[in-house]
C-alpha cells in the first residue's frame, strides 16, 4: 500500500511531509494515510503504453532501430510505473522489451566490432587484387607496344621484315630501356619463331611471349602475340602454353574487369 496526498493524490515518499504538487502539509489532520489507488481515485490500474510498445519494439529487436526504441521506451515505462503509485501496470512487458532491446544492441556493437576488424583485411584483400589487375594490364600494355614496334620497324626495314631481337625495336615506338632489356614489372619479354615466306626473304612471322620472371603461385599469367597482333594468354604462366592454346584476350576477365 502507498501513501497519498488527500488534498490532489500524488504519491509521496516515506517520511515526506509536503505534498510536491499542492504543497499541503501531510501532519495537518488526518492528511496522509495509506490507500489502495483503486480505492482513492475509484479507477482500476492501466497498463503502460509505453511499456506495450517497449515490447514490440524488442519483439523487432533484429531490426536495429526497434532495438534502441525497446530499450529508450522500456526505461521510460518503469520508471512512469514506479511513480504512478500503483495506478498504472505493465513492469513485466516493460522488463521483457529492455532485455529483447538490449540484446539487439548487443548485436548492433558485435557486427560493428566485426567490421572494424574485417575491413583492413578485406581492404588488403582487395588492393592486392587491384595491384595484380594493374600489373597484369601494364604487362597487355608492353605486349602492345612491342607489336606496334614491330609493324613499324618492318615496314621501315622492308628487306629484312620483322627482328627478333628486343634491342632493334629500343628505338622504335618509344620503347623504353627496361622494355628493350627484357625485363619489366616481373616479366621477361622474348621475341622467338622469326621466319621468312621464302629463303633469304624479309621476316613475316614473329612470335612475342610474356612470362613471370620468378615462379609464382599458380593464376599469375603469360602473353603471347605474333604478327596477328592478337594477344593470347595462359593462366598457367606457361609461355609455350600460351603460344600453344592460350585464351585470346578479348575473352577474358582483363579486359572485362568486374
Amino acid at each position: 500500500m502507498s501513501s497519498f496526498c488527500l488534498g490532489c493524490g500524488n504519491s509521496l515518499a516515506e517520511g515526506e511531509r509536503f505534498c510536491g504538487i499542492c504543497g499541503r502539509d501531510s501532519q495537518a489532520g488526518a492528511a496522509l494515510r495509506a490507500v489502495d489507488p483503486s480505492v482513492a481515485f475509484g479507477l482500476p490500474p492501466e497498463t503502460s503504453g509505453k511499456a506495450i510498445f517497449s515490447l514490440i519494439s524488442g519483439i523487432l529487436f533484429l531490426i536495429p532501430p526497434f532495438s534502441l526504441v525497446a530499450v529508450i521506451f522500456g526505461h521510460l515505462s518503469l520508471s512512469e510505473i514506479r511513480r504512478s503509485a500503483g495506478r498504472l501496470t505493465g513492469r513485466g512487458l516493460a522488463v521483457t522489451g529492455l532485455v529483447l532491446g538490449y540484446l539487439g544492441v548487443l548485436e548492433i556493437v558485435g557486427l560493428i566490432v566485426l567490421g572494424i576488424v574485417a575491413t583492413p583485411s578485406m581492404n588488403k584483400a582487395a588492393m592486392q587484387k587491384m595491384m595484380v589487375m594493374n600489373n597484369e594490364n601494364s604487362v597487355v600494355a608492353s605486349v602492345r607496344s612491342l607489336n606496334t614496334a614491330e609493324i613499324a620497324y618492318a615496314q621501315a626495314h622492308r628487306d629484312s621484315g620483322y627482328t627478333c631481337s628486343l634491342s632493334d625495336l629500343s628505338g622504335t615506338w618509344g620503347i623504353s630501356g627496361d622494355l628493350a632489356s627484357g625485363r619489366k614489372n616481373g616479366y621477361r619479354y622474348e621475341l622467338r619463331g622469326c621466319a621468312a615466306a621464302k629463303a633469304n626473304g624479309p621476316m613475316v612471322k614473329y612470335q612475342l611471349v610474356a612470362y613471370p620472371e620468378v615462379a609464382k603461385k599458380s593464376g599469375t599469367p603469360a602473353f603471347c602475340s605474333n604478327e596477328s597482333d592478337v594477344i593470347k594468354l595462359a593462366r598457367s604462366g606457361s609461355a609455350q602454353e600460351c603460344l600453344r592454346t592460350g585464351i585470346d584476350l578479348s575473352e577474358t576477365e582483363i579486359n572485362h574487369p568486374h
